[in-house]
């Protein structure tokens, strides 16, 4: 059966012929001394770790679960180690600020190790992803005592981190929760409230758990502009840095789940915790924020992630098993991997993962930019992208990657609907991205609700001009076969982002939204592929290179042309989803 292999001559394609990784890095302080072989010896050996360590624990992970007994959370065998086997190799402390003990290289380099990690064993990864995001949160927001006392051992990964924000009323719209903080009297709050699906909420690694807990003062306002944000460790913390009493941070359950089941989601009770805040009173969800983008990206490489583990799969299997005559007609049997729609599975799982990882990569060297660039505006104008792909990437990564391990269980037939092939737990564990940190339906509205009307509403047409000017630099070496579908794609794309513009209102955005961020990924993706495709005609043709000019035509000629049919659903608006009376449906 096969396993997992981590994409490195695909990372190193991308770092050293489609992005020039080494210029960017060279132009921002502090990375000076990073570059391409550095990125690819490290993710060689994540690589190694994800593969001979995390994905043999995956199938047997799911199949055993985390248990609760006494209060207490047992992760299935082997995950604890192997928890403490990467901290201790320094994983979780990859990307952290060097301040706090990190090693504070590149965004680029954390995000593929994600992906990895998603690929291997998605159950395992929300561990170091979640601690991460309460690690920026506390970053950007908190106190500096608060920073010194916890960021250190989060950092190192001999703590772990968890954000509770849904209660059983309150999901989406977070300004209907209840949870309560009332002042102490020395500077710290009592936390009383239940929170529900609760990802990394306890584990049995040892250490602390330090929770990221939404909740209302007792004279804020209602909505959400009376929320604030406190930290409430599992353990109290003397001093000296030492493990105190227990707070009152207690799991009530465990939740029962179509996937993920090597990952404890709690449902939490805080009992009176002592808890401090984090960031100004009343703007919790600004520095809650903090850690949601960053989780938001982090679960679209989930998808990215499963979606690369399963047509590697897929492929193993169709390249295997061998049935029927072959299409131009060889003799049978023949591996089904010559049937033209078991390719066609394939091709569309493959296109997709090549061309999300490079649109990965290129967010993420954004990222880096409006971290550390000396020019304030590059900073703030990479920032602003950075915002707007946000929803994208969450999204269409998963909508895609769900789609890909589908498609990828479909090539193996009846095998496929069998546990000990492992297809049918990335179908389940897939799914889960598509739900949490933000449905992608609220992803969507999200784009076209807020990030369109960003910059009074020049970053999407900035975002353009971007696509536009590469498509035109690319076409000599591409050629137009590749650069025209796309680049009429794009026109599609501005034509329907004018019209949102101008028709305007809640109803039409919200009947537009779904389909408008898929169009707006498929042309993203598009600009990716004419981006790999001119990178490989300027170098020898390696087996990387030929591939990706094959995938290009495939997603120009098969995968692209959906812009059309979005195009034309977008350009009916609104009236004929809302003309049914909800009664009669």
């Amino acid at each position: 059966m096969a396993t997992y292999t981590a994409p490195v001559d695909d990372i190193g394609f991308l770092l050293t012929r489609v992005f020039d990784f080494d210029a960017t890095m060279a132009g921002l302080p502090g990375f000076e001394e990073v570059n391409a072989e550095l990125a690819v010896s490290v993710l060689e050996e994540a690589g190694k770790f994800a593969a001979g360590v995390l994905e043999p624990l995956n199938r047997p992970g799911d199949e055993e679960g985390c248990t609760l007994e006494n209060g207490l959370v047992t992760t299935p065998k082997g995950v604890a180690d192997a928890y403490r086997a990467f901290a201790d190799a320094g994983w979780c402390s990859l990307s952290g600020n060097p301040e706090y003990g990190g090693q504070g290289l590149p965004r680029v380099l954390q995000i593929l190790l994600d992906e990895m990690l998603s690929s291997a064993n998605l159950s395992f990864g929300l561990f170091p992803g979640l601690t991460r995001g309460a690690v920026e949160a506390i970053g950007h927001h908190a106190s500096a005592e608060l920073k010194a006392t916890y960021l250190p051992k989060m950092i190192s990964g001999e703590w772990t981190g968890a954000m509770a924000l849904t209660e059983a009323s309150a999901g989406t719209d977070l300004g209907l929760l209840n949870t309560r903080a009332v002042p102490n009297g020395d500077g710290s709050y009592a936390i009383t409230g239940t929170k529900i699906f609760i990802s990394s909420g306890d584990q049995d690694f040892g250490g602390n758990v330090i929770h990221l807990v939404l909740a209302r003062l007792p004279d804020a306002p209602k909505g959400v502009k009376g929320i604030s944000l406190f930290l409430a460790p599992k353990f109290l913390v003397h001093a000296d840095g030492s493990l105190g009493a227990r707070n009152g941070v207690n799991v009530g359950a465990l939740e029962h789940k179509m996937g993920i089941h090597a990952q404890p989601t709690c449902v939490m009770n805080y009992d009176g915790a002592t808890g401090w805040l984090v960031g100004e009173p009343g703007r919790g969800l600004n520095a809650m924020f903090t850690m949601m983008n960053a989780e938001r990206l982090f679960v679209g490489i989930q998808g990215l992630g499963i979606a690369e583990a399963a047509n590697q799969k897929a492929v193993a299997y169709a390249r295997e098993r061998l049935q029927g005559h072959g299409a131009d007609g060889t003799p049978g049997p023949v591996a089904i991997i010559n049937h033209p729609d078991v390719r066609k599975m394939l091709l569309t799982g493959r296109a997709f993962a090549d061309a999300a990882r490079a649109l990965a990569v290129w967010t993420a060297l954004q990222m880096d930019i409006a971290d550390r660039h000396p020019d304030a505006t590059v900073r703030r104008e990479a920032d602003a992208l950075v915002a707007l792909l946000t929803p994208v990437v969450k999204a269409a990564f998963t909508d895609f990657g769900f789609e890909t391990a589908v498609a990828s269980q479909q090539v193996l037939g009846g095998h496929g609907y069998i546990r000990e092939w492992g297809m049918e737990q990335f179908v389940r564990d897939a799914r889960i991205a598509q739900i949490y940190e933000g449905t992608n339906g609220v992803q969507a509205l999200d784009l076209v609700g807020r990030k369109l009307g960003l910059e009074g509403g020049k970053l999407p047409q900035r975002f353009f001009d971007l696509i536009k000017a590469d498509l035109d630099a690319a076409l000599p070496s591409a050629g137009a076969a590749l650069v025209t579908p796309v680049a009429e794609a794009l026109a599609r794309l501005q034509g329907a982002t004018a019209r949102l513009a101008a028709n305007g209102g809640a109803v039409e955005a919200g009947a537009a939204a779904t389909d408008y961020l898929r169009l707006f990924a498929l042309v993203a993706l598009g600009w990716m592929w004419v981006r790999m495709a001119a990178a490989a005609t300027d170098e020898a043709a390696t087996p990387v290179a030929q591939r990706k000019a094959v995938l290009a035509r495939f997603f120009v000629e098969r995968m692209l042309p959906q812009t059309l049919g979005l195009d034309a659903a977008l350009a009916h608006g609104a009236p004929s989803l809302m003309a049914l009376h909800a009664d009669a449906f």
